[in-house]
This record gives structure tokens, sequence and C-alpha cells, in this order.
């Protein structure tokens, strides 16, 4: 049932001319001077011999003692081989379970999702990005950006999705690049037709949710619409605590009557200003849905009467739930109202979701790039100050040991001598 109405949606789309066809090939949507490799390349080296270094860290750890994390750094910037990319997951999740768990740098992050493109581990780099709390994967937008362009490359959209769901529950859409790509995956991967479960559902309902609202125009606002959509029908299967649950969401009800407010907001708004029709026909698939297993559920009633104790208690629904449920003969007048409201405004865009992604990346991602470019290239230059600056203490810290051992030499060979 998860996917009933998903399979039935999105299922008339309507070619625009203005569309070239780049977009529908297969292709990565970043330009050649966003994933170049010569500006992280030409960092400064620091040749280590992984077989030594990883002894060393077991030593370490054995005794009980923090590694730095410029120890775990140089680990993962002379990865070499998918083989040591494996080796490198291993140390990574010891450093996360360390006492220095909380010191994993910015540029190490930055360098494990390099380094699993270069060798062809993206799915090393996806398992620890969800599993962040385990490897302390937090990437920024740009490192994010590289992970879901390399899945899109390979229209691989479900990983694509899988990544957006992190910038989701991280709350980083921040760049309009990250925007754009993130709402190419999850247009891309709707217009599939995935089989969902209830969690899947709430996660892509969440992630356009949070990705449309930073877009001010037909796509945001159309994955606004069909994100609360989506959320409504957990919410109505399923209750409130199911939406919110793990997800940077509002615990209020209602977001079936969110998913009308979009609707209200663009009857209301600029005339260039639409929502896409298969996303209405979505709403509408579901409202239908819902209201045939709201009567489904109302003829049967009587018959459940005589289910035991337990089953009465596995049945039970909040009472604001089903306070909700009530509201559904509105939703569904209301839906009709203003759809008929958005069709006389010329407000219904007859090109899919997919369609309208692909026009906005096409328009808005080269501009987008411009400030990313500049503002990595001057975070790549911090980082490697910062580098420089630790490298410096470890060098120091290590000479005063020296100096301390050779005046506690010094001293037991004077005691002696005495």
């Amino acid at each position: 049932m998860a996917a009933s109405v998903l399979q039935r949606c999105l299922t008339a789309a309507v070619k625009v001319k203005c569309i070239t066809p780049i977009f529908t090939a297969r292709r990565c949507l970043l330009s050649a001077a966003y994933t170049d490799t010569n500006l992280w390349e030409a960092r400064e080296k620091d040749p280590q011999n992984l077989a030594l270094l990883a002894a060393f860290m077991d030593r370490t750890y054995d005794r009980k003692l923090p590694v730095s994390s410029l120890t775990i750094s140089r680990f993962v910037d002379n990865i070499s081989s998918r083989e040591e990319v494996d080796q490198t997951e291993y140390y990574l999740y010891k450093f996360r379970h360390s006492p220095n768990c909380w010191y994993l740098r910015d540029w190490t992050v930055h360098s494990w999702i390099r380094q699993c493109l270069k060798y062809k581990a993206r799915d090393k780099a996806l398992h620890t990005l969800k599993n962040k709390v385990q490897y302390g994967m937090f990437p920024d937008d740009f490192t994010f950006n590289l992970l879901i362009d390399s899945y899109i490359k390979d229209e691989d959209f479900k990983s694509a999705c899988s990544v957006v769901e992190e910038v989701m529950l991280q709350e980083a859409f921040d760049l309009p690049s990250t925007q754009i790509l993130s709402l190419y995956a999850l247009g891309n991967y709707v217009a599939t037709k995935p089989e969902l479960t209830v969690a899947e559902e709430r996660t892509l309902g969440a992630a356009l949710l949070i990705a449309g609202l930073k877009q001010d125009n037909t796509v945001g606002l159309s994955a606004q619409f069909l994100g609360n959509a989506l959320l409504g029908k957990v919410e109505m299967f399923w209750g409130i605590h199911a939406v919110f649950k793990g997800m940077p969401l509002m615990w209020n009800h209602g977001y079936l009557g969110r998913a009308l407010a979009v609707m209200e907001r663009v009857a209301a708004g600029p005339r260039d200003v639409k929502l896409s029709k298969d996303t209405l026909d979505y709403l509408k698939d579901l409202l239908q849905e819902l209201s045939s297993a709201s009567d489904s559920d109302s003829d049967s009633s009587g018959g459940e009467e005589s289910a035991g104790e337990e089953d009465k208690k596995e049945a039970a629904v909040d009472e604001d739930d089903e306070a909700e449920k009530a509201k559904l003969p509105y939703y569904a007048s209301r839906f009709k109202e203003l759809s008929g409201q958005l069709e006389s405004q010329g407000k219904v865009e007859p090109a899919s979701l997919q369609t309208l992604v692909a026009a906005l990346a096409q328009q808005g991602l080269a501009a987008a790039e411009r400030p990313d470019l500049e503002q990595y290239q001057s975070r790549v230059q911090a980082w490697e100050a910062e580098k420089r600056q630790l490298i410096r203490r470890e060098n120091e810290t290590r000479e005063r040991a020296e100096r301390e051992r050779q005046e506690r030499l010094a001293a037991k060979a004077a005691a002696q001598q005495a």
C-alpha cells in the first residue's frame, strides 16, 4: 500500500522544447572545473607507509592512548588502492570510538570521500555517511555535491537520494548548488516510480519538503507540495509520530493541510509560479485512496468487536490522529476547489517535476558553481594552514619529549656516578 499511489503518479511527463536533450543523457551535472582534482592534489604531500602507520595506531590503541587527528588524516591521504580504502574504514571507526573522536578534521572527511570516488569505492563513502555516528562523517556542502553528482552521472538516483537524505538530516541545503543537485536527484528518483516502504516515503517526503523550501519558484513549490503530500499519507495511515521520528520536521498534525496551503499560496502568488500537474495528480489519487480506505474501515468496524484485547491495543490510535483523519472530507473538497482555481488561473504546469528540475539545473547550476569554487579554494588554503600549525605543534611536542627524556637519562647517569 505504501507505494500504490506513487506508482500511479508522474506518468504523464510532458516534454518541453526549451529543455536540451543533454539532461536526459547519461551525464554529470557539475562542470569539469567543479569536479577537477588538481587543486586538491596540489597540496603539500606527506608520504607515509600505511603498514607502519597502521602498526603505530594499533600499538597506540593497545596502550589505551589516543591517536592524533593528524595520524588518521595522514592515513586517509595516503590511500592508494581499493583494498586500502577498506582498511581505512576500520581505522576511521576506531578513531570515532576513541577519546579524540571530536577532532576528526573537516579535511579528513573531504579526503575520505574523494579517495572513495577515486578508487571506485562509493559504497564505502555512502556506508560511512549513513552510519555517521559510528564514523564521524559530517561532510560540508561541496563534498556532498561531489558525491551526489557522481551518482547522478551513473543515473543511480536512489543512491543519490540517500546522500540527499543525509543533507536533509544535517539541514545543509545552504548552497544553491546543493539545492539544485538535490532537487534534480529527487525529481528523477520520483519519476522512476519506486516501491517505497513507509520509512522511505517519510524520508523522501521530508527531503522534498526541506529542499523545496529553499527555492521560491515552480520547482520549489512543487517539491514542497509533493513532500507534504507524502508526509500526509504517512500521517494518515500511521499517525504523526511516524512522521517526525528522526526527522527535522514539525510535530504538529496536518501535513495534508500544509499541502493545500501550498496550493493556496500558488493561487494567490505571481502568475509565473505554478504547480506541476503530476504532483497535483499524486495528491488527487492519494485523497481517493485515503477515502476508500476510510470507507473500508468503517464497513469492517462492526466485525472487529470480537477481537482480543491485545488486537484492540494494537489498533488503538491517538485521538489527535483520529481528529486529523476526520478532516479528510474537507481536504478532498478543498483540493477540488483549489484545483479548479489553479486551472482557471493557468497555474497548472503541464511539464513533469522531472522536466522542471532538469530546466532548473540547466539555468541555475553554472552560476551557482562560481561562488562554491571560490569558497572551496579559500577553504583548502585554510585547511592547509591549520594542518601546518598542527604539524608544527606536533614537532614541538616531540622535541620537548625528547629533551625531557635526555634530561632524565643525564640525571640518572649523574646519580649513578655519584
